[in-house]
């Protein structure tokens, strides 16, 4: 590894397109559309991700003796805890009262995007691809003591690396989500077969209540037009207000998604007649749909649902993608057929006393976590052996 260059880049601007998906999506593996350049790069250009707003890029690369990417980390320099979805905001405040400074740190994720993923990311062929990632891992530790930062965190990474990274001396956290695993349904009646017969006949009648009156679009690639993303940006803005008290992106981001990765997003819109009355916003992995972000003009019973839950398993079970993933937490989700999943982050503390009591705390939080979800595994909506 002696003749590679490791190096950080304040903008994927500085790097190739092309070279930068040969790694964030190599050969082989599930197309993962937030790891794209044309995403990340979307972030970063309309100012969502940015210094002014607490995301300082701060991408890691490793490059041979010609200059050819072979591994990259997104990575990111954080004044805040926000648009993580990992929560560490009480680490933050014990840290802060002992005399610590929590703030800066570094967070290698996607921003705002609590989906699973590659965070290590290396191209297709590389006959060391292990040491490109555990060169990947020393580099962003030593950025972070270089610069004195108080922690590396992973977030939202898949189980094997989750794994290698606990091997490699990172804090384990555990989390869930519920999501919805395609068992080689047909249609969304052959779902609702697998169902026990009381679940069947709620979902049945959700639908029915929340499609009265409605009609429903699926909008993608070349039938998205400029209209279609001024009326969800008015969604996406009346939710985050609600919810979040400023939402992240801007109307900048969803054009230059719509520009480069129209194909990748699925707009779902509900129509009164010819108005638009709710909308959400899915991006369109090789195996999953992702459900992003969602809106409404107007209330109405499970109409929530029905756009972001059931819309989203027909599109998939139409695509023959092997899931859908609904965005975090949302334990209503159970009673649609989302099952709860696992999600996992890894976390480099650079205290000694402040790693010590995070260690402790994650050993019962993990434990809580899988009680939970074996809990509520045993009360899913399908159907029962015997039944």
């Amino acid at each position: 590894m002696a003749d590679l260059t490791l190096r950080t880049v304040s903008s994927l601007t500085s790097v190739d397109r092309d070279s930068w998906d040969a790694v964030a999506n190599p050969v082989g593996e599930p197309y993962d559309p937030f790891l794209s350049w044309d995403f990340l790069e979307a972030l970063e250009s309309s100012g969502a991700a940015s210094p002014h707003t607490g995301w300082s890029p701060l991408h890691l690369l490793i490059e041979n003796p010609d200059g050819e990417l072979l591994a990259a980390m997104p990575l990111y320099g954080k004044t805040h805890s926000q648009g993580e979805f990992i929560f560490d905001h009480s680490w933050a405040d014990a840290f802060m009262r002992a005399g610590g400074e929590y703030y800066p740190k570094l967070l290698s994720a996607v921003p705002f995007t609590p989906v699973a993923g590659r965070r290590r990311l290396v191209r297709a062929g590389e006959p060391d691809a292990e040491g490109l990632r555990n060169a990947l891992l020393a580099g962003a530790v030593q950025l972070a003591q270089t610069h004195h930062l108080s922690s590396l965190h992973m977030n939202f990474v898949e189980q094997n690396e989750y794994e290698h990274l606990g091997d490699a001396g990172l804090l384990q956290r555990t989390d869930q989500q519920f999501h919805f695993e395609n068992h080689g349904y047909e249609n969304f009646d052959a779902f609702l077969a697998a169902l026990s017969s009381s679940k069947r006949k709620n979902l049945r009648k959700e639908r029915a209540k929340a499609q009265q009156g409605l009609r429903f679009e699926w909008l993608t690639g070349d039938t998205l037009t400029e209209e279609h993303w001024d009326i969800f940006f008015e969604f996406y803005i009346d939710t985050g207000s609600r919810k979040w008290g400023s939402p992240y992106l801007n109307r900048e981001t969803f054009q230059l998604i719509h520009e480069r990765m129209a194909d990748k997003v699925l707009l779902i819109f509900a129509y009164d007649g010819e108005e638009a009355i709710a909308g959400a916003l899915n991006f369109i992995g090789s195996e999953t749909l992702y459900g992003r972000y969602w809106g409404r003009l107007e209330e109405r019973p499970f109409l929530h649902f029905e756009v972001c839950y059931y819309q989203a398993i027909d599109f998939a079970l139409e695509r023959g993608l092997k899931r859908v993933e609904a965005g975090a937490q949302g334990g209503h989700k159970l009673a649609r057929g989302y099952v709860p999943t696992t999600t996992y982050s890894a976390h480099w503390i650079a205290h000694d006393g402040l790693r010590d009591a995070i260690e402790h705390y994650l050993e019962s939080e993990r434990y809580a976590v899988s009680q939970d979800i074996e809990y509520l595994n045993d009360r899913t909506p399908f159907r029962k052996t015997g039944e």
